[in-house]
């Protein structure tokens, strides 16, 4: 009887290692998904928008970026 206690302590910690290692690998997993994706994004807003009132405001004060219509004309054949 005492080798069959033996082996049930074995694999009753066998099973529990199991278990703590795939625990630890899908911490590990989740842990390097939850730090690349943030969830923050680069925009590409007009500079100066922050003293605007209003949106229309900060377009038409823009520095650079989309703001100067008359610079880029397309011709058509």
């Amino acid at each position: 009887m005492s080798t069959s206690s033996g082996v049930d302590h074995a694999v009753i910690g066998g099973v529990v290692a199991v278990i703590v290692f795939i625990l630890l690998c899908l911490l590990i997993v989740l842990g390097r998904y939850l730090i690349r994706h943030k969830g923050t994004y680069l925009t590409h807003e007009a500079k100066g928008s922050d003293d605007a009132p209003d949106a229309d405001t900060a377009i038409i004060n823009a520095e650079g970026g989309h703001s100067g219509a008359e610079d880029k004309k397309e011709y058509f054949i």
